[in-house]
């Protein structure tokens, strides 16, 4: 029963075109291992090196996002600290495209600002963004950002599409966050 039921999981992500996927607790240290185990997988398909950079790219800032961000996370400190943030990525192709999705819970107070950014995104065509990019590069970062909040821009800047994304209310202080790009 194990093995059959395994077997139509993985049946499941063949199906749909999935070559990579990671769901758990994710880490700078497991980013660094999934991302070589990606662009090896990649560089043994023969993929196009522009695309395999590009697809490295927004993996990387989407599991940053998730390290960051996430609503879930363990941590503690057994002699080290340590925190570990919960979320999933999955790679595959579609239509002769690559596409990353990025899940995780984000609290609802951060969904509004999260999703008037990827709705500015999206509204936006390339030079707009290209625009905007190189506009907030001269900013400060915000104060609650954790990065240079460049992130999103620089996902846009890569996907070949405008980027998908969904909000799931889970309750009154969390939602279940996914979005997905194109290359």
């Amino acid at each position: 029963m194990l093995a059959k039921q395994y077997r139509s999981f993985k049946h499941d992500l063949d199906a749909r075109g999935i070559i990579f996927s990671f769901s758990g607790y994710l880490s700078e240290e497991i980013l660094y291992s999934l991302g070589n185990a990606l662009r090896q997988k990649m560089t043994l398909e023969d993929a196009n090196v522009s695309t395999v950079k590009k697809v490295f790219s927004v993996f990387v800032e989407q599991a940053q996002n998730i390290i960051r961000y996430s609503a879930e996370k363990l941590s503690g400190d057994k002699g080290q600290s340590i925190e570990l943030s919960s979320g999933m990525v999955t790679i595959g192709t579609e239509n002769d495209r690559f596409f990353i999705v990025c899940a995780n819970v984000v609290m609802a107070a951060d969904e509004p600002r999260l999703r008037q950014r990827l709705e500015l995104l999206r509204s936006m065509d390339r030079e707009a963004i290209k625009a905007y990019y190189k506009e907030q590069l001269r900013e400060a970062p915000e104060e609650q950002s954790k990065g240079a909040t460049i992130g999103l821009i620089e996902i846009a800047r890569r996907a070949s599409e405008p980027i998908e994304f969904d909000f799931d209310p889970i309750d009154e202080q969390k939602f279940f966050f996914c979005m997905k790009v194109s290359i």
